[in-house]
């Protein structure tokens, strides 16, 4: 079965971009280009919300549908059709879309952003491995990298880090009851 890993940067205080989407802390570096390189080869599926997919299209970014091999879905409520030629539109349950997903011959699976859309995959038990990037500031407020999944997800550490910057580079595995 493929594995799903929710990841990205957050702050120490678990914000993934603060007060109106602002991403200008997050310190790239080459110990960050370098994970990045290792990483993508191993996944195959991108994951994202509606908001996530809006911020990553006005960064240039969208995401990589259609590079590489790489597919990505944009799950959302309220569009009518695909921002994007690359990019499959999922307007059906998340949770039923990504089982079905991790069921099928591929590589690893990325769930990108967070809120309402990350929430429900934890909700859902979907996600199997957690992986952050964790700067070394205090934000006070912004986007929260974790939302309420309405009970206590057990994480093991798999791997952790410093990085360049003062980042800790943390992977956990979801830990499911036997």
């Amino acid at each position: 079965m493929r594995k799903v890993t929710y990841g990205g940067a957050c702050s120490l205080d678990g914000f993934i971009a603060g007060k109106e989407g602002s991403i200008d802390w997050l310190h790239f570096s080459p110990d960050v280009q370098k994970f990045m390189a290792e990483f993508w080869p191993t996944i195959d599926t991108i994951l994202m919300g509606r908001k996530t997919w809006d911020v990553s299209a006005a960064m240039g970014g969208g995401g990589a549908g259609g590079s590489g091999g790489m597919k990505t879905y944009v799950f959302s409520r309220t569009l009518k059709k695909s921002p994007s030629p690359d990019v499959e539109l999922v307007t059906t349950d998340a949770v039923a879309f990504v089982k079905d997903l991790k069921r099928q011959k591929g590589k690893g699976i990325c769930v990108m952003g967070g809120g309402d859309f990350a929430r429900s995959l934890f909700e859902g038990d979907v996600i199997d491995e957690v992986g952050l990037n964790i700067h070394p500031i205090l934000l006070g407020s912004g986007i929260p990298a974790f939302l309420d999944a309405g009970r206590r997800i057990a994480l093991e550490l798999e791997e952790s880090r410093t990085i360049h910057g003062g980042c800790v580079l943390v992977t956990y595995r979801v830990r499911r009851a036997k």
